[in-house]
């Protein structure tokens, strides 16, 4: 045992005195203070736990702070407010009003007979960077926490409020503090007190998975290549977490000369004459919201040179990226309802194709019908998926590349596949959350995943008896990956080899420059997850 691990248990042991009658609330003392849960079953669970200072006027646009502390014993039995965002709108991936700058906290389960160090899921929850927290019961970690893991879910900071420069801003600040990245700031503070206070609920502070959707898992491809962030976790999963989205550097114009984000922002705030930083640190909330920010057009996606020093996809190509286990896939069927001739930053992606391109990609989709329904999630996801599988596997470490393609004839979208999103309940064990009748077939499908997943936390490989093999990645072809589907998991050569192959030789040519939307541009349907 390491001596963290031997730390682990000590401090296990002080958490849960054996004299205290069986049905008190659990109980925790951590450097802050107290904490009193609340035993659900078999699980305790400790919720609105304070990570970091409150980001709130001079600590707006500001790196997280100190964690607060507190005098006797704080109530840690319900969750706390969300980050501030557009008005949730019966999305299950955003938890319960109210919302607060003040957010900055994140919720704790752990099965209640933990007798040694468990290991350590971190969630990052998605929302296109815009909304979206660690409070939904979508992602209640007590089913996971069953399978022999503490698992954390938290809140960062999201939209201008997390992603975001001004050169008022700039002028204000000390030369060596980190900017612009304000969530992924939180969220390498929250996986700083998981290292820091872990150990008391069970934890192992050495093994600690991160495990995002979407833009977090993107989240999670920015931490693998974020030097801050190298030693606070062991191992990374990555679901529909994109790989080639349009990163936007802090102070210089980037790709094709679009605009800088401190250039975005003095936009976007002389537009509501809000010219100093004063101004700024005071605007209503409400203000910040109007017109929202875009993931596709990169107005969220920064490189600052400091928490993220390069493209993910550049790192990836340099080995620069951490040198943890990896499991990265996708849906099948992820943006459906996106079609290339869209007006938004993922419509763009084929505007400078050659008749030639066109032509070759489209016949390898059937026809226009199919290249219609199939080009978006293929070239935004799948590809990506693939690409950094085979980069993480060409670097010698370990990568398992997944496809998620579980679909119900209840399901009333016409998604001819696993649409994006739908495969979270399946992961954390909430079946009861999906949009249509739960079946044998998802129980098993749950199951599985959970089993997958909870190996890889434990062990940085996924595979376990009773289940089929799930191969490691090449670094170079076409990978195998394991196809998660109705009839159960089965490993396979990555599927539509032929129509990605095309798809990353069109990415990877010089392309000519995108034009960039206006706010009144985004999708009809936008980007969430």
């Amino acid at each position: 045992m390491t001596i963290a691990g031997a730390l682990a248990t000590l401090s296990l042991m002080i958490a849960q005195p054996t004299d205290r009658p069986a049905d008190d609330p659990p109980l925790v003392r951590i450097d802050q203070g107290e904490l009193t849960g609340v035993a659900e079953g078999e699980v305790a669970a400790f919720k609105n736990i304070p990570y970091a200072a409150p980001p709130v006027a001079e600590m707006r646009w500001r790196p997280p702070g100190t964690a607060p502390r507190w005098e006797g014993r704080r109530d840690a039995s319900t969750y706390g407010p969300i980050c501030i965002q557009a008005t949730p709108q019966g999305d299950p991936g955003v938890g319960p009003l109210p919302m607060s700058e003040d957010c900055l906290n994140l919720n704790v389960w752990r099965p209640l007979d933990t007798s040694a160090p468990a290991p350590v899921m971190v969630w990052i929850h998605g929302g296109g960077l815009v909304n979206g927290s660690g409070t939904a019961a979508l992602y209640d970690g007590s089913h996971l926490a069953r399978q022999g893991m503490v698992v954390v879910t938290l809140n960062y900071r999201l939209g201008r409020l997390g992603f975001f420069d001004h050169p008022a801003l700039a002028a204000e600040r000390p030369a060596d503090e980190p900017a612009g990245n304000y969530g992924v700031m939180d969220v390498i503070a929250a996986l700083r007190w998981v290292k820091a206070n872990i150990a008391v609920f069970g934890g192992d502070p050495d093994n600690v998975t991160i495990f995002g959707e979407s833009a977090g898992g993107a989240m999670v491809t920015r931490l693998m290549i974020s030097p801050p962030a190298r030693d606070l976790f062991a191992r990374a999963v990555v679901q529909s977490g994109l790989g080639r989205e349009l990163q936007t550097p802090l102070d210089r114009r980037g790709a094709f000369d679009l605009p800088s984000a401190r250039e975005r922002g003095e936009v976007w705030a002389h537009g509501h004459n809000l010219m100093t930083a004063a101004d700024l640190r005071s605007a209503p909330v409400e203000l910040l919201l109007t017109p929202a920010p875009v993931f596709a057009n990169g107005d969220l996606t920064l490189i600052d040179g400091r928490i993220l020093p390069s493209t993910v996809e550049a790192a990836f190509r340099a080995g620069r990226q951490s040198s943890a286990p990896l499991i990265i896939g996708t849906n099948s069927a992820e943006f459906w309802w996106m079609k290339p001739t869209d007006r938004n930053g993922y419509g763009m992606i084929d505007d400078d194709m050659t008749w030639l391109e066109r032509a070759q990609i489209t016949q390898a989709y059937g026809g226009e019908a199919g290249f219609d329904r199939g080009f978006i999630t293929d070239a935004v996801f799948s590809e990506p998926a693939r690409l950094l599988a085979r980069l993480h596997a060409a670097a010698g470490r370990p990568a398992y590349l997944y496809r998620f393609d579980i679909s119900s004839p209840d399901n009333p979208e016409p998604h001819g596949g696993a649409t994006h999103a739908i495969e979270r309940p399946y992961v954390f064990g909430t079946l009861s959350l999906l949009p249509y009748p739960v079946r044998p077939v998802d129980q098993a499908a749950s199951q599985a995943m959970m089993g997958y997943w909870t190996s890889f936390a434990r062990s940085g490989d996924p595979n376990g008896v009773g289940r089929p093999d799930w191969p490691m990645a090449a670094g170079k072809g076409n990978p195998t990956l394991l196809l998660l589907r109705n009839d159960g998991p089965v490993a396979v050569p990555t599927p539509d080899a032929g129509r990605l192959d095309l798809i990353e030789q069109f990415r990877e040519r010089p392309r000519g420059r995108p034009r960039a939307l206006r706010p009144d541009e985004d999708a009809a349907r936008p980007y969430q997850h």
